[in-house]
C-alpha cells in the first residue's frame, strides 16, 4: 500500500523541519522522512550546543559569491526579523552576543524540542528510520521508495537531506543522487570549516596549545583569505577558529583542485606591529636573557621555549618577522567527521530564486546545505537552513 501526501519532505535537519512547518501551515497535507531513528540531530551539536542560530547582519554578501542570488532572494522573503519572529512564536526568547543569535536557555537541545512541539501541534507525522532511494514518477506525480521497501506518494518534493558533514549524524551526501537524477549539476562537495593537516615539527610538539593569532591562508602565491582568532597546535596540524575561518579556499584547492602550493602564514603576536615587536625583542636582548626567556611574557611558556630555536641570531627585526609571518605547508585538510560545512552541492544556477524549485523538474525543491550555499560561522549556516527551509515549504 502506498500512502499519499500532498508534500514530502526528506531529511528532518533543520531545514527540513522548518519547510514541513511552513507547508502545513499553508494547508498542505505534509510527512517528513528521515533516515536517522530521531529528528534534528545536527541541531544539537550546533553552536558548540548553543545553538548559534542566525546573525544580526544576516545579508548575502556573508555567502560564497556564487550562491549570493540563491540567498539575496531567499533572505527577501524570509529574513534575520522572519527568523527571530519564527523562533519567538514557538517560545524560544533569543538574545545575542557580539552579533551571534542564540538561544535564551542556551541550549540547543531547547530549540529543537520547540521544532518538535510544533511537528506535534500541527500533527505533522514523521516517519523516521527512512532511507530514501528512488524517486518515481508517474502521471504528474512522485512516489519516493525507501531502502526497506515502503512507497510513498505525493504531489511535491522538498529535499533537505544536508550534505556530507557529521555523516554520523545523517549527512552523507544520500540525497546528492536525486538532484543528479533530474539532470542537476553538481560542483563537487568539499570540507569546510576544518582543521588543516600540516607535517611540522612545531605542531608535534605543541599539541594541545591554544594562542590567540592571525592566519592567513595562501594559495598559489596569492593571498585569498585572513581571519584572527584562537590557533590550536594539534598532532596533525592546526585547528582553532582562525584555521577554520579561512579553511574554505584551502580546502577548495586541495581536495577539488589537487593544488600543491597552499600554505598559511601566522601572525603568532597579533597585537604588536613587527616594528613594536622587534624593539621589545632588542631591549630584552639587551638583558643578556636565555634565548627560552626572550618571548616568556609574550607567548605562553611552552611556545618560548620551543621557538627558541627562531631567535638565534642578533637581527630582532629578523626575529620579528619570523613571529609574525611563520608560514607552515599544507598538505591536506581533516575529514568529513571534523568538518563543520559542506562546501559544494547543487548548483545554485539550477534553482529558481523566489521558490527553490529545481528549473529542472517541477515540483521538486531544495533546501538547506544539499545547495551550494556556504556561510561564514557565526550563525550564517543555520540561518540559510531555516530561511531556505521556509520557503521551499510553501511548495508554490
Amino acid at each position: 500500500m502506498t500512502a499519499k501526501f500532498h508534500t514530502m519532505i526528506i531529511g528532518a535537519g533543520p531545514a527540513g523541519i522548518t519547510a514541513a512547518i511552513s507547508a502545513k501551515r499553508k494547508g498542505n497535507n505534509v510527512l517528513v522522512c528521515e533516515k536517522m531513528p530521531r529528528p534534528g540531530k545536527k541541531i544539537l551539536i550546533s553552536g558548540s550546543g548553543r545553538c548559534n542560530l542566525s546573525n544580526e547582519t544576516l545579508e548575502d554578501r556573508y555567502y560564497n559569491a556564487s550562491s549570493r542570488h540563491l540567498v539575496r532572494s531567499v533572505l527577501d522573503r524570509f529574513g534575520k526579523s522572519d527568523i527571530v519572529r519564527f523562533f519567538e512564536e514557538l517560545g524560544v526568547r533569543l538574545y545575542t552576543e557580539k552579533g551571534r543569535v542564540f538561544p535564551a536557555t542556551n541550549q540547543a537541545s531547547s530549540v529543537l524540542r520547540a521544532l518538535e512541539i510544533e511537528l506535534e501541534r500541527l500533527r505533522i507525522p514523521l516517519e523516521l528510520n527512512f532511507k530514501a532511494e528512488r524517486i518515481l514518477e508517474d502521471k504528474g506525480a512522485f512516489t519516493v521508495a525507501s531502502s526497506d521497501g515502503k512507497r510513498i506518494e505525493c504531489e511535491k518534493i522538498v529535499v533537505a537531506g544536508g550534505g556530507m558533514a557529521y555523516p554520523a549524524l545523517g549527512s552523507d551526501g544520500n540525497c546528492y543522487k536525486f538532484a543528479k537524477q533530474f539532470g542537476h549539476r553538481m560542483i563537487e562537495p568539499v570540507p569546510s570549516a576544518v582543521a588543516l593537516v600540516i607535517k611540522d615539527r612545531l605542531c608535534h610538539i605543541l599539541q594541545g596549545q591554544r594562542i590567540h593569532a592571525r592566519a592567513r591562508a595562501i594559495i598559489d602565491g596569492k593571498s585569498l583569505q585572513e581571519a584572527s582568532g584562537e590557533l590550536l597546535f594539534t598532532k596533525y596540524g592546526l585547528s582553532g577558529t582562525a584555521i577554520l575561518d579561512i579553511s574554505e579556499p584551502i580546502s577548495i584547492a586541495k581536495n577539488r583542485l589537487s593544488s600543491k602550493d597552499v600554505t598559511v602564514y601566522i601572525d603568532t603576536v597579533p597585537f604588536l606591529s613587527q616594528k613594536e615587536l622587534g624593539e621589545e625583542l632588542k631591549r630584552r636582548a639587551a638583558k643578556n636573557l636565555k634565548r627560552e626567556e626572550i618571548l616568556v611574557g609574550i607567548l605562553p611558556n611552552k611556545l618560548a621555549t620551543a621557538f627558541k630555536d627562531l631567535l638565534n641570531g642578533p637581527d630582532s627585526d629578523k626575529m620579528a618577522l619570523k613571529l609574525k609571518e611563520m608560514r607552515f605547508d599544507v598538505t591536506g585538510t581533516r575529514g568529513w567527521n571534523e568538518a563543520e560545512f559542506t562546501c559544494g552541492g547543487v548548483d545554485t544556477e539550477d534553482i529558481k530564486g523566489a521558490s527553490l524549485e529545481s528549473k529542472k523538474k517541477r515540483g521538486l525543491y531544495f533546501a538547506g546545505e544539499i545547495l551550494d550555499v556556504q556561510g561564514q560561522r557565526g550563525g550564517y549556516n543555520l540561518a540559510w537552513a531555516w530561511a531556505s527551509g521556509y520557503v521551499a515549504g510553501l511548495t508554490e
